[in-house]
Parts: C-alpha cells; structure tokens; sequence
C-alpha cells in the first residue's frame, strides 16, 4: 500500500529546524479559512455512510441479545421470515461475537455467536425490503437463551482485578517510593476520585452499506481509519486484504467509537454475500450504546507529596478501570501523569476489573480525559492546604526535563498558557477563600486546570497530481470526522505549490487510496499533512528542474513559478501533469524528546445555593500546539473539546443496572450531553510555538487537548463557588446540595 511514483520519504530521526511553510508566499496556512466542504455539508451535498443507496438494495436491522451472560440456544428465523417484506435473517456469520477491535486491536472473531459476554451483544440481522419491515421483523425474532451467572457491579468485584499488558503505555510504572515520600513531605493530598462510564454519542449512528463486486467486498461505512478498518475487516471474514475496501469521505462524528469495525459492519457484508444484494445496516440509537464502546469507569488514587515551597517530591496515581473478559485495552488515566509534573518518587498503576458491560475502549483524549478530573482536582487541593494560589503551584512545578526519562521536552508552554489564560480571564479578582462571592441565590466560584495531551506521530502516505490545467489533486485514506482535516491538507498544499486551496480537489477516506492511520489519537492532520508537505516538495523540486533552477531559488504563487525574472503558469510547465507521494513515518525523535501538547482552562460557575443546580457562566482555554494550521478549525476542536469537559464535570453518566448489565439510559434522551443552555460563550486562544522535533509542519496534536482538564476545572469553580468537594463525577445537584447540607450541619455554612 505505501509507495507510488516519485516518493519523497521522512523518518523523523533528526529535528526539522526549517519548514517550507515559512517561505511560502500564498499566505495560507494558518488563516482561519472556512471548512473546504463546508458547503457540501451544510446544502446536504456531503454523502454520509447512512445515506448510500443501490439499486435492489436490501435493509437491515440488528438484534441484540437480551440477557448479559450465558448463552443462545435457538433463534426461531421461520417464526418472522413468512412477515410482509422480510427476506432472511442471519445468525450463522463471523465477527458478530464482541471483538470487534474497537479498543484498537485487530482480531479474528470466532464462527457465529452462542456464549454472550454483555447485554446488547448482536445475535443476528433481520433482512427484508424496506427499512420498517427488517424493523418490526426484529422486534418479534424469537430467541431462546440459557442465563449465565455475570459480573455486573464494579464495587463487589473491584478487589478482583488483573494487570493489563502495556497498551501504548506501561500498565505500572514505579520509581522511587512514593510511601516515603507521603511520609517526609511538608503537605500531602491522599484522595480518590471517581469518573462513570461514557459515550462518545456522535452525532451520526454506526452505519454501514455493504456490496460485492465479484469477489471483491466494497463497503460505504462510518469509520476514522479505513486503511485499517479494510484489514480488520478482511481478517475478520478469512479474505485477503486486497478484496476488502472501505469508503468513508464524511463522518458524522467518531471520539473513537468508529476506530474499529462494528457489529452491523461485519453482519451488512455477510448478509450481502448470501443474498448477493447490496445491504444497508443502520444501528439504532440505543444499539450505538449497547453494543459499540463506552469510555471505562475508574476509580482513582491521587496522591501528591510536596516540599514546604510547594515543589512535588512524590506523585501516586493508581486507576482501577473496568472491561471485558479477555480484552487488553484500559482506560490509561495516569497517562499525563508520566509527564505533567516532577517528582522523584513515583507511583501510576492501572489494574482492570473483569466485568459483563459493553466493550470499554477509546474515547475521545483516552486516559487524560479521565485522569485529570482527578489529578487536577488534587493539586486544587494541595494548593489550598499550603495557601498557594493554585497557579502559582503550578508554576513550582514547571519541571525541566521529563521526570520519568530524564529528557527534555520538544515544547512545553504550559506556564506561557496559564500566565495569558489568567491575564486575559481576570484570574486577580478570584477569592482564594470559598463562597465570597454571592449573587442573591447564586455563588459565584473561579476554577484553572492545566491542559496536556501527549503528540504522536503515525506513519502516513499522501499523494498529490498537478494536472495540465496547473490544479492540484491530493489522495489520501486519511478520513475528516469534523475536525477540519480537508481544510487543513488544502492549506499545506496551496502554500507550499502557490495555489489557492479552492482549486486544489481532496479525495480521502477510501481505503484503495495511500494508506493512512486516519483520524484518532490527535495524530491526523500532523501526520497527514506532513505527508502532503513531503509529496508537495517534490513537486516543487521537478518543477524547479523544469524551470532550470534550484527549488530555493523559486517562488510558487497564484498558479504561477517565479525565478529568474520569469512568472510561469504552473500549466506551462507540468505537461501533462506531475505527481508524487509523500511518506512520513515516526523515528528516534519519538523518544529523544517528550511530546505533548499543552494548554490551561479556566471556569467560572454560579452555584444556586438552594438547589444545587451548577452553571457555567464562562470559560477560558489557551492552549499550546505547535503550528496551528487553521485557526478557526483548531479554536471548533477546542470549543468542543471544553464542551466535552462541561459533559463530563457536570452531565454526562452511562448508567448499568447492577443486577443484569443493561444500560439504563441508552439514547439521547437520558444520556446527557451538554446542550445549547449548559454552554456559554466559550473563549479560546493560541500560544504561538513552533515543535521543530514533531513533524516538517512544526505542529502538533490538538483535538483532544481541548478536553483534557476542562471538567476539572469547573469542579474546582464549584468548590471556590461553595465550599463543596465532589469527587463522584458528574457533579450533579444532588451530590452538590448534600455537600453544603453537611457544611451546614458542621456549622460552615456558605
């Protein structure tokens, strides 16, 4: 899959002291240039994976088992197939069992399903000519099943755990002795926290639209890596990878839930086989909660040991998380942690919990999301208990080089993010002492948390053509779940070959294209617009070889190439049209450096004092990143990610009933995401850096920064609001007015 025509490749083993992007002339990139396809989508242009339709084309819709563990002993097809409109129902496949790769590995699921390992799992798809008929027709399937004895309720089991393998990260990690530490330190914070299960809750359901041509298996799908996705897929039904692909060039959302394939994927492609139609397989809403993935709960243990300045000397972050039988991914909560502060004693463990719930897997900013609702709430603490404010703390623990490695980082402008945010916030007219502030029914509190994400680099591949014409082509597998990514490559492209990003066609997410690892981990634009920006210079390099001078003797603008005296359209000097591919791929940079991206949030919420109720009035994000390729769709990743941080300190909770697994609030209606009411003007600004050890952008990661440490930052407004320290999240009135009750009964009311 890697390598066409002239390849320029980089593995980055070295710094890229120099980038092409400062010597361009079209003054592109950076700019906040409107959405590339924003127009398509907003006119309904823009297909979604849902909305594929072929002639003869049949529907189908899943059927989840009703109980959480045990078994399937017969499914009565006969009892529905004689219903109007109904064709077959399929129960004898692959892939329907519950590996379906979504926690970011790639397995082989065994021959269809008889043991069911979670309430929700898919037993079969009910085929028939319209939608309302595969609808009604699964509602009546009969299915027999023979109950087995689950695991349901992580409180009973949490003293049942395991150690899960190394998942990008070490499970345990220790150094020093964090026990000696606590024990010498001036001032010790020994908390636990609490965060519930999630869902990512995209926007666009899993959706799949599956069909053969020959041998050869096409399918329309929601998913953030087809590149991947089309081997898992081809693994998962015994082809070769060659006879699978997958097309998905817009996606309704993904937060992770779309890495992997899902079930109505695996069951719309064998379902088309048999009947030899094309299938369309949309899950339900409360299919999308049952039977994808759930961001784990956890329980988690802080502990920060500090020297009378304030200065850490021992840090302990230990994360119960919950999964599947078998499965190897966790919640990596203590992920930041590796890196965040100092501190020679060290201690950041995760051990999982065996239990019979939906598939725990990645969701957006894995382990930080979670993990700084608890770390960031604990140095809110220190800081009080030392009379610190609580950016001055973290301005003592700015460390120099990464604790744990012992090397520098590639760019750390935490402290800049924290000074401006605090400037530009009114951070000065915070009370240091809870409640001061009151407005008739309302306390009105000012919260801060750091931000950190850490940045990786993938290996991608990128192809652009000039075409005689003098526009420009780029291919990709690389796939845009909103996050700007069209925006962003046109950008590189136009400043590096002198074009405007209108004129410049973008073909991604299809599988058949240059292999990509797609969208997740914040690794997608850096990693594909590097490759564009590699494809790009040797573009520049065959047309200065066709002008007749060096690459740095030439100017690329509005289509034209100018040296020497000259300006020539680009037409006149392609032919019929050149092209080369771009190759980036990580090197020994990855662990000479420690890459991260950084940032600080700050809130202000009123908390009513009768009711409980928290409101976020305002919040504050400056966030570091490296380059920003697109101003305005790098301040929408981080609008959402502080909105994810809203849903998750104060709304968001995915509920199991504790006797049988189900999931008791699975859709929209009882999951609560923040809505227009819950969110304020969100304010978000940029830290100007460059990351020379990244990438040939200089730029780094930013969709999940945005997350990362919001909620905690609203959970320590509500404590400077009323005194009230939650460490159950989400934050909801009820833990919240039982808080100043107790104030109340201790006599400190607020």
């Amino acid at each position: 899959m890697f390598g066409f025509g002239h390849t320029n490749k980089l593995r980055m083993d070295e710094a890229q002291p120099t980038s092409l992007l400062d010597l361009g002339a079209q003054n592109v990139i950076g700019k906040p240039l409107d959405r590339y396809e924003g127009p398509l989508k907003v006119t309904g242009q823009a297909p979604y994976s849902a909305e594929y339709s072929f002639p003869d084309m049949v529907y189908g819709v899943l059927v989840g088992a009703r109980i959480a563990s045990g078994r399937v002993v017969s499914i009565d097809a006969d009892a529905v197939k004689s219903l109007p409109g109904v064709i077959d129902v399929v129960t004898d496949y692959k892939a329907f069992i519950r590996n379906s790769g979504q926690g970011g590995e790639t397995k082989s699921p065994t021959q269809g399903v008889e043991e069911i390992a979670y309430f929700g799992q898919v037993i079969a798809i009910v085929l028939a000519e319209n939608y309302e008929a595969a609808r009604d027709a699964a509602i009546q399937l009969p299915v027999a099943y023979e109950n087995g004895e689950g695991r349901f309720d992580f409180a009973a089991h949490k003293s049942e755990t395991d150690t899960p393998p190394p998942n990008n990260t070490p499970a345990h990690f220790s150094q020093g002795d964090i026990a000696a530490a606590m024990s010498e330190a001036a001032t010790t914070v020994d908390e636990t926290f609490t965060t519930p299960s999630q869902n990512s809750a995209a926007m666009e359901p899993h959706a799949s639209v599956a069909m053969w041509e020959d041998d050869k298996l096409i399918v329309y799908g929601a998913y953030q890596i087809p590149t991947k996705d089309a081997m898992q897929l081809a693994d998962a039904l015994g082809l070769s990878k060659d006879k699978v692909r997958i097309v998905a060039p817009y996606i309704g959302g993904g937060f992770g839930s779309k890495l992997g394939i899902a079930p109505e994927t695996t069951a719309a492609a064998i379902a088309a086989k048999r009947l030899g139609r094309p299938v369309k397989a949309v899950m339900l809403r409360q299919q999308v909660f049952d039977a994808t993935v759930r961001r784990s709960n956890t329980e988690q243990r802080i502990r920060l040991a500090a020297d009378a300045y304030g200065r850490l000397i021992g840090i302990g972050h230990e994360t119960l998380t919950s999964n599947l039988p078998g499965e190897d991914f966790f919640e990596p909560s203590g992920i930041g942690t590796h890196f965040l502060y100092p501190g020679e004693n060290r201690l950041i463990t995760h051990d999982q919990v065996r239990l019979n719930l939906v598939l725990s897997g990645s969701m957006r900013a894995p382990g930080e999301a979670s993990g700084m609702l608890a770390l960031e709430v604990a140095m809110d603490m220190l800081a009080e208990k030392m009379e610190l404010d609580p950016i001055e703390l973290r301005r003592r623990n700015e460390p120099l080089v990464d604790p744990e490695k012992n090397i520098p980082y590639s760019s750390r402008s935490l402290r800049q993010c924290l000074d401006e945010g605090a400037e530009r916030f009114g951070w000065d007219a915070r009370h240091a002492r809870p409640g001061q502030r009151r407005e008739g029914e309302w306390l009105i509190g000012m919260g801060v948390a750091s931000a950190a994400r850490s940045n990786i680099l993938q290996q991608e591949e990128a192809r652009v053509r000039i075409d005689a014409s003098g526009h420009a082509m780029i291919e990709t597998a690389m796939t845009d779940i909103g996050t700007g990514t069209y925006s962003v490559l046109s950008q590189v492209a136009g400043e590096l070959l002198g074009l405007d990003p209108r004129v410049i066609e973008i073909r991604m997410g299809d599988s058949d294209l240059p292999a990509s690892n797609g969208s997740g981990g914040s690794w997608g634009a850096c990693g594909s617009g590097s490759a564009v920006y590699l494809a790009c210079e040797e573009l520049r390099r065959q047309i200065a070889k066709a002008l007749g001078v060096e690459p740095d003797a030439m100017t690329l603008k509005d289509g034209h190439a100018i040296a020497g005296n000259r300006s020539v359209p680009l037409s006149e000097i392609v032919g019929e049209g050149m092209e080369a591919t771009g190759s980036i791929s990580p090197g020994k940079q990855k662990d000479a450096v420690t890459q991260a991206s950084f940032g600080a949030h700050f809130a202000e919420v009123a908390v009513n004092a009768v009711t409980g109720e928290t409101r976020v009035r305002r919040m504050l994000g400056v966030f570091a990143a490296g380059r920003i390729l697109n101003e305005k769709t790098a301040r929408s990743q981080c609008l959402g990610g502080m909105t994810f941080g809203i849903g998750a300190a104060l709304t968001e909770e995915v509920l199991h009933d504790t006797r049988n697994g189900k999931l008791v609030n699975h859709d929209l209606a009882e999951y609560h995401i923040p809505v227009n009411a819950d969110v304020p003007q969100l304010e978000v600004h940029f830290v100007s850096e460059r990351d020379h050890h990244a990438n040939p952008l200089h730029a780094k990661g930013i969709g999940e920064l945005g997350i990362s440490g919001a909620g905690a930052s609203i959970a320590n407004a509500i404590y400077n609001a009323c005194g009230v320290r939650v460490r159950d999240y989400p934050l909801t009135l009820d833990k919240v007015l039982h808080g100043m009750m107790e104030l109340e009964q201790k006599g400190q009311p607020v």
